[in-house]
């Protein structure tokens, strides 16, 4: 079992950054491929970006490629969102995840993972 926590999410200008981070519980989330998804008023959750288990694998939308890094510390339990040079469309409930299976490969489809956080707000403002 992983229970995670994201935090960071708030209120940012338009080409402003924000950094989100996701504190996880567990002693085996370092076997566990993340990700960041969001969801927008109205809209579908989306994939956002994915960092494998092993941190060395990353995979981006395209709406966010250029703009976003993913990472993670697996020491500390946690994985990071950056984004940078933020536009009004970035605004979104941004939620962590983990795989639902351990040592899996990237995975960008909903399904795939098993665990959520509560989610973050991030408001981009124009």
């Amino acid at each position: 079992q992983v229970q995670l926590v994201e935090s960071g999410g708030g209120l940012a200008q338009a080409g402003g950054s924000l950094r989100l981070s996701c504190a996880a519980s567990g002693r085996t989330f370092g076997t566990y491929t993340m990700g960041w998804f969001r969801q927008a008023p109205g809209k579908e959750r989306e994939f956002v970006a994915a960092i494998s288990w092993t941190g060395g694998t990353t995979y981006y939308a395209d709406s966010v490629k250029g703009r976003c890094t993913i990472s993670r510390t697996n020491a500390k339990n946690t994985v990071y969102l950056q984004m940078n040079s933020l536009k009004p469309e970035d605004t979104a409930v941004y939620y962590c995840a983990a795989d639902s299976i351990p040592r899996s490969g990237i995975a960008t489809t909903r399904t795939s993972y098993a665990y959520w956080g509560q989610g973050t707000q991030v408001t981009v403002s124009s």
